[in-house]
């Protein structure tokens, strides 16, 4: 009886085998014909069948899984069951399909990377981030794909993931520079960047001269900007003071950069410092009008009127349509106002009180109309701006311009 159980179980095993050679054969065979979604479904169909077999041909399982999902470019499953097939390879002392594996493994980059640069065509910037970390990790020398990762992670919104990417570059002393090949045409006289191969030939031509190399620009101060930038965004001030300190090392001359640290000082309690590296900025970008308004926001926090002043015309000077230089300037004008009303009030009625009252008044509208000018090119270049609109109907109500206080008010309630 014993004999004639095991005769029955070598029997079923001998099946089982035969029935899981057939199916990996076929599944096999729409591979090779490229049927991926078929093959795919016969897998999945066969799996209870074919994860019981052999470890041999349990890896042969997983390695034509991997060759399906990598044609239907769903990666991240690719490598899942490229893992394990190495994995049962390796406690069977199998190498097989490992081998095919590393053999594929240039290809199977090259696809991860085509898609990812499909995605951020498509501005899908998460799914192109995540493919071409798992491009960095699959290569795991090339630096470029973690540069591009972190990128597309910061396109998409991402910074908590750019930042330990953005580190590892730093860390790496990352600088993403190539060599450039440059040729200038002798007829024309004209320079042109060229490939390597194409340099060659034109290192013996007669027709082409000043040929040179060069390297591309380093990625580094990029990399460490963008540190101090995500670390800003977290409102970490000590970590994103020392990355900008370290990034001015690099570009001091950025005016990015000078600003990032300007921003942090303010954010600091240190306008002094702030206003100096404003100054340091008009010095690299003097035609920047947002440079001299916020100038004039830090002169005018620290009470210097005539500078504040100063430097909200030069904003205006240098681009007439910045709203924000209008609005500040009259209020830095129309400072002075609240004094001048106080002291009118604390007159009394006597003769030489209501000629002071009178010297007062005189001052006050000058104020007015000094700052009415400014507002209203600020509402010929925004017309519903309630805030200029307001000033500008108080003002000529206060002074007794009845045509332009209803003009303003009407205005006003139109909005």
């Amino acid at each position: 009886m014993k004999t004639y159980y095991s005769l029955i179980l070598a029997f079923v095993l001998a099946f089982s085998v035969s029935a899981q050679k057939k199916q990996l054969k076929a599944a096999q065979k729409l591979i090779d014909a490229a049927s991926y979604d078929a093959a795919f479904s016969s897998l999945n169909e066969n799996s209870d069948l074919l994860e019981a077999a052999e470890p041999k041909y349990v890896s042969h399982y997983h390695y034509l899984l991997g060759v399906t999902l990598q044609a239907k470019k769903e990666f991240l499953k690719v490598v899942a069951e490229f893992d394990k097939v190495k994995s049962i390879e390796k406690e069977a002392g199998l190498n097989k399909y490992t081998q095919l594996i590393n053999g594929n493994k240039p290809r199977l980059v090259a696809d991860v990377v085509n898609q990812a640069v499909s995605y951020n065509t498509d501005k899908n910037y998460k799914d192109a981030g995540e493919l071409l970390y798992l491009a960095y990790e699959l290569d795991g020398e090339n630096l470029d794909y973690l540069y591009y990762a972190a990128s597309s992670a910061v396109n998409s919104g991402d910074f908590e993931k750019a930042l330990p990417y953005y580190l590892t570059l730093k860390e790496k002393n990352y600088t993403g520079s190539v060599t450039k090949f440059y040729a200038t045409e002798v007829s024309t006289g004209e320079e042109s960047e060229v490939d390597q191969n194409t340099y060659k030939i034109y290192k013996k031509s007669k027709e082409f001269t000043n040929l040179r190399t060069g390297l591309s620009e380093s990625r580094l101060p990029e990399i460490v900007k963008n540190i101090a930038l995500i670390y800003v965004s977290n409102g970490d001030n000590d970590a994103a003071m020392a990355s900008v300190k370290d990034a001015r090392k690099l570009s001091p001359k950025d005016v990015g950069l000078i600003l990032t640290e300007a921003d942090l000082y303010i954010k600091l309690g240190d306008e002094a410092r702030f206003g100096a590296l404003m100054q340091e900025a008009i010095a690299q970008d003097p035609t920047n009008a947002m440079l001299y308004y916020n100038l004039g926001v830090v002169n005018g926090n620290e009470g210097k009127r005539d500078k504040a002043i100063e430097y909200y015309k030069k904003a205006i000077e240098l681009d007439p349509t910045y709203e924000a230089s209008y609005l500040n300037l009259s209020s830095v004008i129309l400072e002075g106002e609240s004094s001048i009303v106080e002291e009118m009030n604390g007159l009394g009625t006597s003769a030489a009180d209501n000629r002071k009252y009178d010297v007062l008044k005189a001052k006050r509208e000058a104020l007015f109309l000094e700052a009415a000018p400014y507002l209203e090119q600020l509402v010929k270049i925004s017309p519903n701006n309630a805030d200029a609109l307001t000033t500008l109907k108080n003002i000529f109500g206060t002074i007794g311009d009845t045509a332009n206080f209803k003009k303003y008010r009407d205005m006003l309630e139109a909005l």
